[in-house]
């Protein structure tokens, strides 16, 4: 007589390395995205014909229409604002820095702001601009 095996073994797929797997692409995806954080003022950008789009790790400096500057979300003296972009750019990795301005500040006091961002060392002063889709029609 012969012995016959049985094939009543019951066959399992472990998806548990799976489950480790995917959990580990989503903590990897959720550490490496960067979040751009914006402040909450009421800015009246003006337009530009030939937009480009701005680094996300670019030091943003904000202007309001009263002429306030905000670095952090912080407001920042003239005159204190080249140390403390210093200090950001070098524990930055990029070395840019962005001036967000409202539409009525006047172009002495964003050329004051860009000049103390640039005698900080900063290698490029972006300003923002928003471009106005459909206007006038």
């Amino acid at each position: 007589m012969r012995y016959r095996e049985r094939n009543d073994q019951v066959q399992d797929i472990n998806i548990s390395p799976l489950i480790d797997m995917v959990f580990i692409l989503l903590i990897f995806f959720m550490v490496s995205t960067t979040f751009v954080k914006d402040m909450k003022l009421d800015l009246n950008r003006p337009a530009a014909a030939t937009p480009t789009a701005a680094s996300t790790k670019a030091i943003r400096l904000y202007i309001d229409s009263n002429g306030d500057v905000y670095l952090d979300g912080e407001p920042v003296r003239i005159w204190v604002i080249q140390s403390r972009v210093r200090d950001l750019l070098e524990s930055s990795t990029s070395k840019s820095v962005l001036v967000v301005t409202d539409e009525d500040v006047p172009s002495g006091r964003l050329v004051e702001i860009v000049d103390q961002a640039r005698l900080a060392g900063a290698d490029d002063v972006g300003v923002a601009t928003e471009q106005e889709a459909g206007a006038g029609r």
